[in-house]
């Protein structure tokens, strides 16, 4: 249940002490605080309340006593079967609960409903939306005041107070009423998703669930096992070293376990994970051998705090990096910096956290939630995995993608000290939770996760197969990486080898810009793993929403500053000593392309295109025989896309990044939760975008990749497919999904979907219509279960 009504008392802002008199009371301020002190109250036993009834019981009661009200009561929005019932009173008739049942949108309940703000009304019965219900016993009641239960823009509610006389609520009791309606709310959203409102309902209503992000798919049925975080590093407070030398020993011992710890839970999880999943534990190590890490913690030592205090303040700067960065992988990486200083923590104060008990088909549920406490769950007993922040980015989402364990992510409203020992449905695919599911909803997903098994094991059989449409039409398939050791083949004929490999986090976790030979040694690396394949590497992208520890920038709006090719043109040396890296990386193997981010001029390209042939220029003096690639721009702002034609004439090939194209088209920051909704990939003006790009690279031949999320979805692969688009580059868990739709359609029929798309005015119509198509081919079950 939601505590935002505590949290405003906590600020005072409840607004009960506003001066304002109550109608009908004589001593309106002497009992302003005798009503916080109800609120108080109030708001903690609901928080307390074991379930909805109980919670309702109370708000009815006790509301109705706190404002000396006739009556109070609750109705809940029955959207189903459109109607409003009555599921709590003080003052009607008991036996009306669960009986009654208002037309939606009628009376003065239907109308709180409508206008989603609180009626107040000393006369009730002359309001010309008046309507009696007799089922409840009721007389004329005069006054009236409705309040609706709101939960994220939705109203789920009324919570109403009638009396029999005329009387006009005052502005306290208002502001105490829709405090305690939005405290309400919470309580409501959860009972919703264990099945509780069905069983305060004699007929019952479809059964609601949490929601979260997707993050792997698949159906997971089981019990809830919840872990917490092995230690806490905000409650560990500053103290003086008393000894420097024994607090360093004791940070670079815990280090040290913690490597082991990493090594053993390699091996455990080595049978259930390809090559590339299994690099995460090698991503983790780079970061915990980091010079950030290692030398800013001895550093603060140093200075005299002990070390789990230096620990702290190393780790908090370090995930602050990552937190303020817009690209999403990296983002997540703050969480991986986070649950590092975690598993310190736990070795340099020596807890020993008592054995978990795993029961089969565990649920793995938590708040934040690390690599190693899922490799600790044995692979036989994980069935399902449940984070409330997160998301498909994070490394607890890509591994698990990589064991094949549903997942979802951000389950924000999951109670999660309430669910242990539960049982669970996990819907990986949309990102839902059910929280102790009724027997039909049980029953359904049970007949998912069969269907979800056969499709896995289809899809399994495609690995060798080519991405081939129906009429012969080849799309080639490319992998999406940011880690050298992150892409080692993960079954290298799954993809056709690299469309974008990003070369910011080797930047981030060191204290200075790698040298020439460094970078040379980490691209040599992913080259020769895909070799003879392409490998398209992207120049340093970086920017005030992804800075590096030792180049701070700090800017209002890092979106539309000092970004990308903006600051590398701009800080020549870095651009140099990074190309001649990549070029002498590729000696011998001829299988790089080139990628610059973030253009939005011509003279952009052009001075990039300057340095790189003087940088080639300069290795062949040298000697190296180094041959110039192929070199292409990202397509990522919509000013590169009305000069797509004057950027194609200079460049080999164009890259669509469609994550930031389409935050820049609609405006929209997808961070931002409160207009993160209106992100939409299959917005009418993003498709136009991309037509416009593909023409503009027609008239010079050249050839169109997509590498945004967008590239990955399988319900985009009809349009692009219908646009004529070259290539797609995605994240390893979606390349057999979509070959599964490449392989199923033709190309005739991907363009017939197109220009049916290209008449819808919204991105909903859109999405329908892909649905439908999708399903059409016997495939919906690639984006939601049982379709």
């Amino acid at each position: 249940m939601t505590g935002r009504a505590a949290e405003h008392l906590e600020r005072g802002s409840v607004g009960l002490d506003s001066g304002v008199s109550v109608a009908g009371s004589s001593a309106a301020a002497s009992q302003r605080l005798p009503m916080l002190e109800s609120l108080r109250r109030i708001v903690q036993e609901v928080n307390n309340a074991p379930d909805l009834e109980r919670a309702l019981t109370i708000i009815v009661q006790r509301v109705k006593q706190a404002v000396g009200a006739d009556v109070c009561s609750v109705y809940l929005n029955d959207f189903d079967n459109r109607r409003h019932v009555l599921h709590a009173t003080d003052g009607l008739r008991a036996k009306a609960v669960g009986r009654v049942r208002l037309e939606l949108g009628r009376g003065l309940i239907g109308l709180v409903s409508e206008r989603a703000e609180p009626i107040n009304l000393d006369d009730a019965v002359s309001h010309p939306r008046y309507q009696r219900i007799t089922d409840t016993g009721e007389e004329h009641y005069h006054g009236f005041l409705g309040a609706p239960i709101i939960q994220n823009r939705k109203v789920l509610g009324v919570l109403v107070l009638r009396q029999r006389e005329k009387r006009h609520f005052g502005d306290d009791e208002v502001t105490f009423v829709v405090t305690l309606a939005s405290q309400l709310a919470g309580a409501i959203t959860f009972a919703r998703t264990n099945g509780e409102l069905a069983r305060l309902q004699d007929d019952g209503i479809p059964q609601r669930f949490l929601p979260g992000l997707p993050a792997s798919p698949g159906i997971g049925i089981g019990t809830a096992v919840v872990v917490y975080p092995p230690a806490d590093l905000n409650a560990v407070p500053d103290r003086r070293a008393e000894n420097l030398d024994n607090e360093a020993k004791d940070f670079l011992g815990a280090v040290e376990h913690v490597a082991e710890d990493l090594d053993r839970f390699a091996v455990r999880t080595q049978a259930h994970l390809s090559a590339e999943d299994m690099a995460l534990f090698d991503a983790w190590r780079l970061m915990l051998e980091s010079d950030t890490l290692i030398d800013g913690t001895l550093s603060r030592i140093r200075a005299g705090n002990w070390a789990p205090g230096a620990l702290r303040e190393t780790i908090a700067e370090h995930a602050k990096v990552f937190d303020d960065m817009d690209d999403a992988y990296l983002r997540e990486r703050a969480s991986d910096v986070r649950d590092l200083g975690r598993c310190i923590l736990t070795h340099l104060q020596k807890l020993t956290a008592a054995p978990i008990q795993y029961v089969p088909n565990t649920i793995l549920v938590g708040d934040e939630l690390s690599a190693m406490q899922i490799a600790d769950v044995p692979r036989e007993m994980l069935a399902g995995i449940v984070s409330t922040t997160g998301s498909g980015s994070s490394h607890v989402g890509i591994l698990a993608r990589g064991m094949g364990v549903p997942a979802a992510m951000a389950v924000a409203d999951l109670p999660v000290g309430r669910v242990e020992g539960r049982e669970l449905v996990v819907d990986g695919y949309r990102g839902r939770v059910y929280v102790a599911p009724g027997p039909t909803v049980r029953a359904e997903y049970q007949r998912l996760a069969e269907d979800d098994a056969a499709l896995t094991s289809e899809l399994q059989a495609l690995r060798h197969l080519p991405a081939e449409t129906t009429d012969g039409y080849l799309v080639p398939l490319y992998l999406n990486t940011g880690l050298v050791s992150e892409a080692r083949p993960l079954g290298i004929e799954e993809s056709a080898g690299v469309g974008l490999y990003r070369t910011e986090l080797p930047f981030i976790v060191r204290d200075t810009f790698p040298g020439e030979a460094a970078q040379m040694s980490n691209y040599r690396q992913v080259l020769e793993l895909f070799a003879p394949r392409p490998v398209t590497i992207r120049t340093l992208d970086i920017g005030g929403d992804k800075p590096l520890p030792y180049f701070p920038m700090h800017e209002a709006n890092p979106f539309l500053g000092w970004r990308g090719i903006r600051i590398t043109l701009d800080q020549p040396e870095i651009f140099l000593t990074q190309v001649r890296a990549i070029l002498r990386a590729s000696i011998g193997l001829d299988n790089l392309q080139i990628l610059l981010p973030m253009i939005s001029t011509v003279g952009e390209v052009d001075e990039a295109l300057l340095l790189i042939h003087r940088a080639h220029d300069e290795l062949l003096e040298e000697g190296y025989q180094v041959r110039l690639p192929p070199i292409g721009v990202m397509i990522e702002v919509p000013a590169a896309v009305y000069q797509c034609e004057a950027l194609a004439r200079r460049v080999d090939f164009l890259s669509v990044g469609t994550n930031d194209l389409t935050q820049y088209l609609l405006a929209v920051d997808r961070n931002n939760a409160h207009v993160a909704k209106l992100y939409d990939e299959f917005h009418p003006a993003v498709l136009r975008a991309l037509l416009q790009i593909l023409a503009g690279a027609r008239v010079h031949g050249r050839e169109v990749s997509v590498c945004g999320e967008m590239a990955g979805d399988p319900l985009a692969t009809f349009l692009l497919l219908g646009m004529g688009v070259h290539s797609l580059s995605m994240g390893a868990g979606s390349l057999l999904r979509v070959k599964r739709v490449i392989r199923s359609i033709s190309r005739a029929r991907a363009r017939e979907v197109l220009k049916v798309a290209l008449q819808c005015e919204d991105a909903a119509s859109v999405r329908r219509l892909l649905l439908d198509a999708l399903e059409a081919v016997g495939l919906g079950g690639l984006v939601r279960p049982g379709k």
